[in-house]
């Protein structure tokens, strides 16, 4: 019983002694001269304080021990857990200069004078000679090869260019449709071109058709009938005005030029005529059929010219400011995997869609393969320049962005990185431009920059910056 009085006597008369010099080496470490406990000089660099039980329980002996199980009780020494690593510990320390304070790990407001742990078993870290800057992280350059940090130089850039996602459909050219319509009433007698999706040359006959006599009584339609004949009597009247004049008149009933030169080689009006494609193109609507009775004005075949088509893209609000008229535009389709089309924006509609919050961008393709068809779902990509001419990028990875500002790492020196805050402008190309805050040449930190705010306590450098306490400043 006396001999375990006189134990933990001597452990604790040990913890006094490493208190008290802790405590003899002064309070105060803003310049004010440190006086060293005697107790303290006698302690040999390489002579443990006191021994500690090997799982970390709080049993302490101020002599070499075992354990119950034989195993040796671990020395504790005054700037160090074991030989080894106070031996690198003294190289480091030569290295940096001499160790003013330790800090507490966590960015407290706690220093400590001597090597120290805080609840959490993490060591105070050591702040040498010329680093009082708490502006400054440090982490250890094996921490940081760990984390993979990576870094970039400040650069000079010109101006950047980034690019504007957005999806469309393909649509028929509206200036190239045509709609083939009579103004006069008839029936379908026979279909020449009876399929959709046919091509067809401007002029090839689509249907033959034949004229309703309109009733008179009823006053229904126009007398096209009528019309030949004037047609047939200025002919036979030799009339070249009266030819003129008639033959304009029946153009303008729907007349191909075809049926009016028919009856100018029989010279007999006719009730049956052809009608022809006004242009070449693709039928993309057939309403007429044989025996189809149709009225002035009814479709009976919708063309299109394919050969150039629209894209109409949907821009999100937030792009369309910088999309402009003439700008080029890559596009991609699911028909055609790996293959990528170009265009160009036409037109950009006045409106938003107020669903969506998207703005219409209309891009005129070339065809002319004719593989782009309607209703075609499509990825479209448009390459817009940013605003401002020669000035400093970093990449986008090194901004850390809380939205109220934003911060990079610059690296001070080896395992030194230090938060300052940026003034940033438009990004492109995979780059951030920098309207202030850094020089060219500085390097910033681009990739593990969370990981190294959760290792070496940014959160409390950018307090310390926030506060005016780091000697860093933004260098304008």
């Amino acid at each position: 019983m006396t001999d375990k009085r006189l134990l933990l006597a001597g452990a604790a008369i040990a913890l006094i002694a490493a208190a008290g010099g802790g405590y003899l080496l002064g309070s105060n470490h803003e310049g004010e001269q440190v006086a060293t406990a005697p107790a303290m000089r006698e302690v040999s660099a390489s002579k443990p304080l006191y021994y500690q039980d090997p799982d970390g329980k709080p049993i302490y002996s101020p002599i070499s021990k075992k354990t119950a199980d034989g195993r040796d009780f671990k020395p504790v020494y005054a700037e160090g857990s074991s030989a080894n690593q106070m031996g690198s510990a003294n190289q480091e320390s030569a290295k940096r200069g001499k160790i003013l304070y330790y800090r507490n790990p966590m960015g407290l407001p706690d220093i400590s004078r001597v090597p120290k742990k805080d609840p959490m078993g993490m060591d105070y870290i050591p702040v040498h000679e010329g680093e009082e800057d708490t502006g400054v992280v440090r982490v250890s350059p094996a921490r940081l090869q760990m984390l993979g940090v990576a870094t970039a130089p400040v650069i000079q850039r010109m101006a950047l260019a980034r690019t504007v996602r957005a999806t469309g459909v393909i649509q028929a050219d509206e200036t190239k449709l045509a709609s083939v319509t009579t103004k006069f009433d008839g029936v379908v007698e026979k279909l020449v071109v009876s399929t959709t999706g046919a091509e067809v040359r401007a002029g090839q006959p689509l249907a033959r058709v034949w004229i309703q006599t309109p009733e008179t009584m009823m006053q229904i339609g126009p007398d096209v009938i009528t019309r030949q004949i004037d047609y047939v009597i200025a002919l036979q009247d030799k009339n070249r005005a009266a030819i003129a004049q008639s033959a304009q008149v029946l153009r303008e009933y729907g007349m191909p030029e075809s049926a009016i030169a028919e009856i100018r080689r029989t010279g007999r009006a006719t009730r049956s005529i052809t009608i022809v494609a006004p242009r070449s193109g693709v039928v993309l609507e057939k309403p007429a059929v044989e025996g189809f009775h149709f009225n002035t004005g009814d479709a009976l075949f919708k063309i299109a010219d394919l050969s150039t088509v629209w894209l109409l893209a949907d821009v999100q609000e937030q792009d369309l400011g910088a999309v402009r008229v003439g700008q080029p535009a890559r596009v991609g389709f699911v028909a055609f995997p790996g293959r990528t089309f170009t265009g160009r924006i036409d037109f950009i509609y006045p409106t938003i869609m107020a669903n969506t919050r998207t703005g219409r961008v209309r891009i005129v393709m070339p065809n002319p393969d004719g593989v782009l068809r309607e209703s075609m779902y499509a990825t479209v990509m448009i390459d817009t320049p940013v605003a401002g001419g020669r000035g400093l990028a970093v990449p986008d990875s090194a901004v850390i962005d809380s939205g109220a500002r934003q911060v990079v790492l610059v690296v001070k020196g080896p395992g030194q990185l230090e938060p300052r805050a940026i003034k940033i402008g438009a990004r492109g190309d995979g780059y951030t431009q920098v309207q202030s805050g850094l020089k060219v040449g500085e390097r910033v930190v681009t990739s593990a920059n969370f990981l190294i705010d959760a290792e070496s306590d940014l959160k409390a450098a950018l307090q310390a910056f926030a506060s005016g306490e780091s000697k860093g400043g933004v260098q304008q």
